[in-house]
């Protein structure tokens, strides 16, 4: 490994590559910045990653002609651009991704990576996000590191050695901190119902937002749960030290708790560092539906945009403008369905838009990606209650639904559901 400047880093960088940058909270913006004050010497650069956080200067508008961004996953901080068709959206379920990189479907010429000082071996850590990096550094024909002296090191399988890095930046810059949202009222009374779905000594699977804090804040009353997950947040770390969370159950990794990332505050990080109760995993193994049905009493926990009276469901685009992504949804919601006692969960308020859309509607607005077809959709909760969908016909299911919908739309719904002869 080479130690120089940002800026001599990325003078090799290329026109017409590809660059893989790692992603979520270990998003690495002064090589990225320092990429991107190059943007005049460059055209048509791709720019590969799941979401990131903090600023992403490689999407504005003045730089169209120098990069091009390949969503995996949508963030906020490039849903314009996606939108605007200044960048691309990649459909992938989590699990393959490393797969399109190691196949050659997309070849990595560059990787741009955030890592903790190497040990006296010469190990470096991927820190809070391990999740597609990996396999993004096996393949990459250069690999470009922020050694960063506040990342923490983690457990797992997240170690790159320096003699895999061609060109290092020293720098001393935190990972991206997300304060965790308040869970309001109905969020509160949907962690309530999901929690009711969870039995003592279940594995987790649940994401990063305000539904899944709540789920988090109802369970501690709970005895021996287990956590394996693509990501989590500070709600994972209360749960654990109050001793909740103990991973007993884990069939693979007993007493660990499994993950392919993190984000959050300042705190989580500083649980996670060199914590060997926290284990870190490409996610081409997080996600992999042969593990996830290997736990016992399964419970995903996932949210959606917008589901039917069917139960189709869709996560990814509001109508044809997207949102988000796959991600590892599918993933986890097929491996519990096969997972002894496995329970697969969708979780959503009954409207949006202060309450004036029903979230619950007759048929998905056009141009929706639909992430969930009928079959995937098991139980479905709101702040209204738990329908379970399993081995129900379409008349069933939309009786279901219209249960858990918003008083307010109810009479809608059921006019719309005979009109359909489903009611």
């Amino acid at each position: 490994m080479q130690l120089v400047s940002a800026e001599r880093t990325v003078e090799s960088v290329r026109s017409e590559q590809r660059i893989y940058l790692q992603s979520t909270s270990a998003t690495p913006h002064v090589l990225l910045s320092a990429l991107t004050a190059r943007a005049a010497d460059l055209q048509g650069v791709r720019i590969t990653h799941l979401h990131s956080e903090g600023p992403a200067p490689h999407v504005h508008p003045d730089m169209a002609r120098s990069f091009r961004h390949e969503a995996l996953f949508v963030g906020a901080n490039t849903r314009e651009a996606v939108n605007a068709g200044r960048a691309d959206y990649i459909p992938a379920f989590l699990s393959e991704v490393p797969i399109l990189f190691a196949s050659g479907h997309l070849p990595i010429d560059v990787a741009f990576i955030n890592v903790s000082p190497p040990d006296a071996d010469g190990f470096c850590s991927l820190g809070t996000s391990v999740d597609c990096t990996l396999s993004a550094v096996r393949t990459a024909t250069t690999v470009m590191a922020q050694i960063n002296s506040a990342m923490p090191r983690t457990h797992g399988d997240s170690l790159v050695h320096v003699d895999q890095i061609d060109f290092g930046v020293e720098v001393n810059v935190p990972p991206w901190a997300l304060e965790p949202s308040q869970p309001d009222a109905t969020e509160t009374r949907i962690g309530q119902f999901v929690a009711s779905l969870v039995p003592d000594s279940a594995t987790l699977q649940l994401g990063i937002g305000s539904i899944p804090n709540a789920v988090l804040a109802s369970l501690g009353d709970h005895r021996d749960l287990s956590v394996h997950t693509e990501m989590f947040s500070d709600g994972v770390v209360d749960l654990a030290e109050r001793g909740v969370i103990t991973g007993a159950g884990h069939p693979h990794h007993p007493g660990k708790i499994v993950s392919a990332f993190v984000m959050g505050t300042a705190r989580l990080y500083s649980f996670i560092d060199d914590n060997p109760l926290v284990e870190l995993y490409p996610v081409d193994y997080t996600n992999d539906t042969r593990v996830i049905r290997a736990m016992n009493n399964m419970v995903a926990i996932n949210s959606a945009l917008e589901i039917d009276l069917t139960g189709q469901a869709t996560a990814s685009s509001i109508g044809s403008r997207i949102y988000s992504g796959v991600g590892g949804q599918v993933d986890f919601i097929r491996g519990a369905t096969f997972a002894r006692g496995g329970r697969p969960i969708l979780a959503l308020p009954s409207t949006a838009a202060n309450g004036t859309v029903s979230r619950i509607v007759p048929h998905l607005r056009e141009g929706a990606m639909v992430t969930l077809t009928q079959p995937h959709t098991h139980f479905v909760v709101t702040e209204f209650g738990i329908a379970d969908l399993f081995g129900k016909s379409l008349r069933e299911r939309a009786q279901a639904m219209i249960s858990i919908a918003h008083p307010e739309f109810r009479d809608d719904l059921r006019a719309a559901a005979r009109a359909l002869n489903r009611m």
